[in-house]
């Protein structure tokens, strides 16, 4: 059994909105089994206030989260991987760079919610709505990864159940979220 934390990167494009939730959620709910981390690819360099208002309003740990690129963890004194976890489709068809050991990598797409904030998204309502939408399957996605005994179980067979965990379907809204309740601010 292993005794330390596993470290998984979370990489998407612009490293703003999924994989910033992702890195939040890993580290909330992974009790000391997982130390997660974000990049992007084309990182855009700030994270997006709705996620960070999201998170907030859900009682996560904000500190700390920024936008950076994925170079940092090809740098010799990054952490070891253990599991890279790609969450936007651009992401996972671009080449990711080497790093130094063997990590299991798997693809969890979610639809960018910060496109949602475009000319033609639509009010505040649809942007949480949207961002509400990402925050619920990467908990459901998480939280069935940490259910498993994944330190304990052979390559194969947790390359398997990551796989399953991608192609899971659409969570639902998570219901009386404080996130959905707060007021719209002014366009």
């Amino acid at each position: 059994m292993s005794k330390r934390s596993w470290n998984i990167l979370v990489l998407c494009t612009g490293n703003s909105a999924r994989s910033i939730l992702a890195e939040a959620l890993f580290n909330a709910l992974g009790g000391g089994r997982v130390r997660a981390y974000s990049a992007g690819s084309r990182p855009v360099g700030k994270v997006n206030p709705h996620a960070l208002e999201l998170l907030e309003a859900q009682g996560l740990e904000t500190a700390g989260l920024r936008s950076k690129n994925w170079d940092e963890f090809a740098a010799a004194d990054a952490p070891p991987l253990d599991l890279v976890v790609t969450v936007c489709g651009n992401a996972a068809n671009e080449t990711c760079p080497v790093w130094p050991g063997a990590y299991l990598r798997a693809h969890w797409g979610i639809d960018d919610p910060a496109a949602a904030e475009g000319a033609n998204a639509g009010s505040e309502a649809a942007i949480r709505a949207a961002f509400m939408k990402a925050y619920a399957l990467l908990t459901e996605r998480i939280l069935t990864f940490l259910s498993l005994s994944f330190e304990d179980m052979d390559r194969g067979e947790l390359q398997q159940h990551l796989d399953e965990i991608g192609r899971a379907g659409a969570a639902a809204a998570i219901p009386d979220s404080p996130f959905q309740n707060l007021p719209d601010t002014p366009e």
